[in-house]
């Protein structure tokens, strides 16, 4: 591997985050299949090397600050091209994941991805979010719901908190700004029964540039009202 990713992962120990030999070498196949499948299918706009290894895999890691040796079951919803689910289920090899996505095609990536890496704790379903949880039964099922880049806070609260258990956890990766989606989601927080427990920064460099990131930690202090979510037309024209 680059001496630039020895270096990123070097970084990483020092936010307690150990990569054993064995996932660093998951993680530079991951890489060449994104990278491989990417020229058939659009799964990312970064294609320079470092910079998938920088704001793909190093940026999804730092979320594994936030899960704990309690939490056993964990679904990304919104995946992509497996973004932070399938990086942590490398992390986590005790730990189960669901990889949920509305894109069949980046499903077929990612199970080529998880049969080439061997990857035992990972299953992939197909469907919208705010649909998928009542037809496969996956209402309050997980100990922890994360999710980078979906949507904005209120609108991705009401699809993701009802997968999570009471005293389970959403953990929402942002961009630093993130106070004001914070304020706009009062409602939505109150209406769905849930808490922000503490709004997480974090920065990293690549290229002699600085990125600023944010993890939100925010918890589910009872059940979700059995309304919601709302079907995807209400959430978008009237979100909480």
């Amino acid at each position: 591997m680059k001496n630039s990713t020895h270096f990123y992962v070097n970084q990483l120990v020092t936010e307690g985050i150990v990569l054993t030999e064995n996932m660093q070498k998951q993680l530079e196949m991951y890489k060449n299949l994104l990278l491989e499948w990417n020229e058939k299918i659009n799964l990312t706009a970064i294609t320079d090397e470092e910079e998938i290894f920088v704001k793909h895999f190093v940026d999804c890691l730092y979320c594994a600050k936030y899960i704990t040796k309690e939490d056993k079951k964990i679904i990304d919803v919104g995946t992509g091209a497996g973004f932070p689910g399938l990086v942590l289920a490398i992390y986590f090899p005790d730990k189960e994941f669901t990889l949920l996505d509305a894109l069949n095609k980046r499903l077929v990536f990612l199970e080529d991805v998880i049969n080439k890496l061997g990857l035992k704790n990972v299953k992939l379903v197909h469907g919208r979010a705010e649909e998928i949880v009542r037809i496969d039964n996956l209402y309050e099922n997980y100990d922890i719901a994360v999710s980078r880049a979906v949507a904005q806070l209120p609108i991705l609260l009401e699809y993701i908190s009802p997968y999570i258990k009471v005293n389970g956890k959403c953990i929402v990766m942002k961009g630093d700004n993130v106070d004001e989606e914070i304020k706009v989601s009062s409602n939505a927080l109150k209406v769905l029964n849930l808490k922000l427990l503490r709004k997480n920064l974090y920065s990293y460099n690549v290229k002699n540039e600085e990125y600023k990131r944010s993890i939100l930690e925010i918890e589910k202090i009872n059940e979700t009202p059995k309304k919601y979510p709302r079907n995807y037309g209400k959430i978008k024209k009237k979100p909480l």
